[in-house]
């Protein structure tokens, strides 16, 4: 089974940033397509960004595409989430997810492990 542990969440002012980091234990990183889902308040968990295996072909959210970077680190067993130039429309519980399949779906239906989230607010 494999453990994911978010950090870096926070409370940030409109067009400020925060670096998101999820800490991957239990099986090997490089096995797992990484991603960030969200969940607004009061509203649906959204796909937000995800990252293959070795790095390659990052996929973005539409809402977030040109201001949030995606990006993993192998050899600490870590995927992340820059974030910038935020809006509160941005406020969100942030998660952490796995998928040891082979395609990078926006569905959260493939991906099996998640992480307990971190809360994301950005105030006006």
């Amino acid at each position: 089974q494999v453990q994911l542990v978010e950090s870096g969440g926070g409370l940030v002012q409109a067009g400020g940033s925060l670096r998101l980091s999820c800490a991957v234990s239990g099986r090997t990183f490089s096995d797992y397509i990484m991603a960030w889902f969200r969940r607004p308040p009061g509203k649906e968990r959204e796909f937000v960004s995800g990252i293959l295996r070795n790095g390659a072909s990052p996929l973005y959210a539409d809402s977030v595409k040109g201001r949030f970077t995606i990006s993993r680190d192998n050899a600490k067993s870590t995927v992340y989430l820059q974030m910038n130039s935020l809006k509160p429309d941005d406020t969100a519980v942030y998660y952490c997810a796995a998928n040891g399949g082979y395609k990078l779906d926006k569905s959260s239906s493939t991906f099996g492990s998640w992480g307990q989230g971190t809360q994301v607010t950005v105030s006006s």
